[in-house]
């Protein structure tokens, strides 16, 4: 184990954690929509899927997968197809502007999985990640490293990414009287709307 390249991927980790991506929208959004609870079961999906695609790299599956093309496409499209919903879902949303007065109000059965399998399919769609493992991790560790290794340095990643996400929801729910606004929540889900567009759209034309 070579803690120097680990402290070197944990600071990489990081920074791009802190690119807002579609991740960061879904959760921002859902967050919103159902409170705390729902917020923080959609960074739960996000985290989720990172640990399937990050043990999916240390066993050699996503090389697999991104080498058979149509199975690559078909799993891009479908990334782009979701994204495209959430899109749409926010907008018409934000078009119609009927919120409830508190989204820490909105206790309906099945909302903590509701919110976990956005966060899921958002980002297990996206085979940017799997290609981020692939790219990356050999930079750090050289093509013959042990599974375990390349597993530990997948799944600080995830785990960089759980508590930023985490962090997210906290700080939208400090904020939640000014964000539960009426004219403040048209805005985000305009906004929100239009950012899983452009990723959708990224998505596509990369």
């Amino acid at each position: 184990m070579d803690w120097s390249a680990y402290a070197s991927f944990l600071g990489l980790a990081t920074l791009l954690v802190l690119v807002p991506g579609a991740d960061f929208a879904v959760v921002t959004r859902n967050a919103l929509v159902g409170g705390r609870s729902r917020g923080w079961w959609s960074a739960v999906g996000v985290t989720t899927s990172n640990v399937v695609q990050g043990a999916a790299a240390a066993a050699g599956l996503a090389a697999v997968i991104v080498a058979m093309e149509p199975l690559f496409q078909a799993i891009r499209w479908v990334g782009i197809a979701y994204l495209l919903w959430l899109a749409v879902h926010a907008l018409r949303s934000a078009v119609r502007g009927e919120y409830p007065a508190s989204p820490d109000e909105q206790t309906a059965p099945g909302q903590a999985f509701a919110g976990w399998r956005q966060g899921f399919l958002s980002n297990i769609t996206n085979p940017k990640v799997l290609v981020f493992y692939l790219a990356v991790l050999p930079q750090f560790l050289g093509p013959d490293a042990p599974v375990g290794v390349l597993l530990l340095f997948a799944l600080t990643h995830a785990a960089v990414g759980l508590v930023y996400l985490l962090a997210l929801v906290t700080g939208v729910r400090q904020a939640r009287r000014w964000l539960a606004r009426r004219r403040v929540r048209r805005s985000l889900d305009a906004v929100t709307g239009l950012a899983l567009l452009g990723f959708s759209v990224r998505l596509a034309v990369d």
